[in-house]
């Protein structure tokens, strides 16, 4: 661990963060509040952009990748998508007694956050290859 690399990771984790607030305010606007919405929206984008980080990085040399992992998979995407909030939003569900949305959202997480990591990296082998 360097000096450098610390760096990477906070300035991306930094960005990352403040992208998360800006999408989860933005989409809170235009959705019903009573659905944690702006959670579902930053870890499902944030898997389809770590499936393409991934399936980029795959591609370089092993040092220009490692800054790139630092900078983008572990600083902006750490930053940007949030499990704590994903479980804290869970656990609100279930303490509002909205059981089916709970189930709903915990599954539709993983699954659509699955599936986006899974499509960012096919889209970007099929175009890289």
């Amino acid at each position: 661990m360097t000096m450098l690399s610390l760096a990477y990771v906070a300035v991306g984790g930094a960005f990352g963060s403040m992208s998360r607030y800006m999408l989860m305010v933005s989409v809170s606007r235009y959705l019903s509040p009573s659905f944690p919405y702006g959670t579902f929206a930053a870890n499902v984008l944030g898997s389809f952009l770590l499936g393409v980080v991934i399936a980029i990085i795959a591609t370089m040399p092993p040092a220009r990748a490692r800054d790139l992992q630092l900078l983008l998979a572990v600083g902006f995407l750490g930053g940007f998508t949030t499990f704590s909030t994903f479980t804290m939003d869970a656990f609100m569900l279930m303490e509002k007694g909205l059981l089916v949305e709970t189930i709903l959202y915990v599954l539709g997480s993983f699954i659509v956050s699955l599936l986006a990591f899974i499509a960012g990296m096919y889209l970007i082998r099929l175009v890289a290859y």
